[in-house]
């Protein structure tokens, strides 16, 4: 089955490849189908917002659409930056920038309060309109500086015991990832859906 990833960031569409690939879908980008198109994120959960993205692309193309929505929830913040983490700092910020802007705002937060999770909701619509949606989460805390170069986003900041994700292998992340979660829980629901086809 051939989907479309309802996404143009590089970092995300690696690594639905690298999941999705191996159980035998074909991904193909956004930006080779609708490269202009925006969708506009007014929804106030990452589930809301992964249905809308996923919407966009199916309702221009009639085909299997796959989106994300994930993101970074601090306790210490109040689970920010939450639905917000990709704009944190405003549209031109770099993912650089919003993790500095993230080290800053938790200042000398100690270690035992910077408890914080990334959630990642998966939404499908096939090609008969049937929406598909699941969720995986990933627990961790934020560190008090960047640490690794794989990744991307808050990858170098979040830790995992003494590892960010950023210092981990594709393979290790994608193992313990809530986006690696979400896409397994994912495949389940598509293959039980395929065979009462």
């Amino acid at each position: 089955m051939e989907f479309i990833i309802a996404t143009r960031n590089v970092g995300k569409l690696k690594e639905f490849k690298r999941i999705l690939e191996p159980m035998g879908f074909t991904v193909i980008s956004q930006v080779d189908v609708a490269p202009g198109l925006e969708v506009e994120e007014t929804g106030t959960t990452f589930a809301e917002n992964a249905y809308l993205k996923a919407k966009g692309i199916y309702d221009l193309t009639g085909k299997a659409a796959i989106a994300d929505d994930s993101g970074l929830c601090v306790d210490a913040l109040e689970g920010r930056p939450g639905v917000y983490s990709a704009r944190y700092g405003g549209a031109a910020a770099t993912d650089e920038d919003r993790v500095q802007m993230l080290l800053s705002e938790l200042g000398e937060v100690p270690e035992q309060e910077r408890t914080a999770r990334f959630i990642s909701a998966i939404c499908c619509i096939l090609p008969n309109g049937q929406v598909l949606r699941t969720e995986g989460s990933c627990e961790g805390k934020i560190g008090y500086e960047p640490k690794g170069e794989n990744g991307f986003g808050y990858d170098p900041v979040f830790m995992i015991g003494e590892k960010s994700l950023a210092e981990m292998s594709a393979s290790e992340k994608d193992s313990i990832s809530h986006r690696g979660q979400a896409l397994r829980r994912f495949e389940e629901q598509l293959t039980s859906l395929l065979k009462l086809s």
